[in-house]
């Protein structure tokens, strides 16, 4: 749903994974399912919400010292530095 869905579709997956990846097992499980990178997509390519909803799986999914570094190395970064300036109050 985080690649092929509806606008709403994607809003939702990605506020269910923001969710589910406060649980340490989750992190690591959501990691490994391959969802950093459709999340990473959504700070580019998603409406308000939905990049929301992905920063802040992201930010979830990062307290894990793996996931750090495998979301930087898909390329975070520049869309995180992006919302700063673009994003809503609360993305």
């Amino acid at each position: 749903l985080l690649s092929s869905g509806t606008a709403t579709a994607k809003e939702n997956a990605a506020i269910v994974l923001h969710c589910l990846a406060v649980n340490d097992n989750n992190k690591i499980a959501i990691a490994n399912a391959g969802a950093i990178r459709p999340l990473i997509d959504l700070l580019s390519s998603g409406t308000a919400t939905a990049k929301e909803n992905a920063a802040g799986a992201l930010k979830n999914l990062a307290v894990n010292e793996n996931n750090k570094i495998a979301i930087a190395n898909a390329g975070a970064i520049r869309p995180l530095i992006a919302l700063l300036s673009s994003g809503t109050a609360t993305a």
